[in-house]
């Protein structure tokens, strides 16, 4: 018996390993599992759009030009102020009051010097015509005829000094009224009434037609990308664009901040826009071509921009770099502008993970 069990064991090892090497699997074996897709997505491919070329900048925004209002006659008081700060006046129109008592009265005294010079004139001038007519009859000397004379210019001299200094009363008669020297916005006032007009002396500043403009600052090397007629757009407080245009461009650079200035003139009703502010806005270049993706389909990680390109039923991870932003669409470089890449939901998404495509829902519509 125990001869005939070891008989048996080799010839059924012998059949084991035969079957294995056949390759017949046994028949409870399971079958290998597909892999499931990690997502769904949606593709895109990249578009080419003509962007606008743009440069960003900031400055203040100052008033195109303002005019200094004082008086011009000095020592008299002012009795009525008729203008305040914002207010929009018109050349000509009277700001402030002086009291013109004093200069009325000078105006009357300096008319009676006249009077009395033109009497002195009319005097002199019989007396040397009768020293005329005795000179010729030998009753008057030369010298004596020469002497009327004399007195006769003497005295139309002095009225036609006279006559100026009637002049000068007069025109302080008519500045006794402070007015606008042109059109405009009084910015500024320190007029009071009751105070004394003083030489040189400021009353009030007006920003001539109400022009404003934005100072902007550049870098040396954006300076030589502007030149005078190019269009800005300004960002006011409220979030609302001003439309500008470049005026001049200065022609030297800062050399303590390597900066120059950009004048653009802005419109005279720039809602939101107020002198003394600082702004920022951006000049307008030109056009240039952009590859584009939505912004939806770029993912930001770690400094760092990628798109994941569909190959297909998996994605490939691909490095990009970003550059101008316009709406929801980006400037994209470093891929292909026939790659088809996943429009969304990227930061779900791995290098390498498999996905099903699926077609884009039509917008819907309004």
């Amino acid at each position: 018996m125990i001869h005939v069990q070891r008989l048996l064991f080799p010839a059924a090892l012998f059949l084991i390993l035969n079957l294995a090497g056949c390759g017949e699997t046994p028949r409870d074996a399971a079958p290998a599992v597909p892999v499931k897709p990690a997502l769904s997505v949606t593709t895109v491919a990249p578009q080419q759009f003509d962007w606008p070329q743009t440069l960003k900048a900031g400055g203040n925004v100052v008033a195109w030009q303002e005019a200094v209002i004082g008086a011009e006659i000095s020592n008299y008081r002012i009795t009525e102020v008729r203008a305040n700060v914002g207010d929009t006046v018109k050349k000509g129109q009277v700001l402030a009051r002086i009291d013109a008592d004093t200069v009325q009265s000078e105006l009357a005294e300096i008319r009676a010097s006249v009077a009395e010079a033109e009497a002195v004139v009319a005097e002199t001038r019989a007396n040397h015509e009768r020293a005329k007519q005795l000179t010729a009859r030998g009753f008057y000397s030369p010298q004596q005829n020469t002497q009327t004379q004399t007195a006769a210019d003497t005295a139309a001299a002095r009225r036609d000094a006279a006559k100026a200094r009637l002049q000068s009363a007069e025109l302080r008669r008519s500045r006794a009224n402070v007015a606008a020297s042109d059109d405009g916005i009084i910015s500024a006032r320190s007029a009071t009434v009751g105070t004394l007009t003083q030489p040189g002396q400021e009353l009030f500043r007006l920003i001539r037609g109400g022009r404003l403009e934005w100072r902007a600052e550049v870098t040396a090397a954006e300076l030589v990308r502007l030149k005078p007629g190019q269009a800005a757009t300004l960002i006011g407080p409220n979030g609302d664009a001003v439309e500008g245009v470049v005026r001049a461009v200065a022609p030297t650079v800062d050399p303590q901040t390597r900066t120059a200035l950009v004048y653009v003139d802005l419109p005279a009703a720039a809602g939101g826009v107020s002198a003394g502010m600082y702004a920022r806005g951006e000049f307008r270049l030109g056009q240039s071509p952009a590859l584009t993706l939505p912004q939806s389909a770029v993912l930001l990680r770690e400094g760092f921009a990628y798109v994941y390109r569909v190959d297909g039923d998996k994605v490939a991870q691909v490095k990009i770099t970003t550059g101008r932003r316009n709406g929801d669409l980006l400037e994209v470089a470093g891929i292909d502008a026939k790659a088809r890449v996943v429009a969304g939901g990227v930061g779900f998404l791995a290098d390498g993970d498999t996905v099903r495509v699926v077609p884009a829902q039509p917008a819907a519509k309004q």
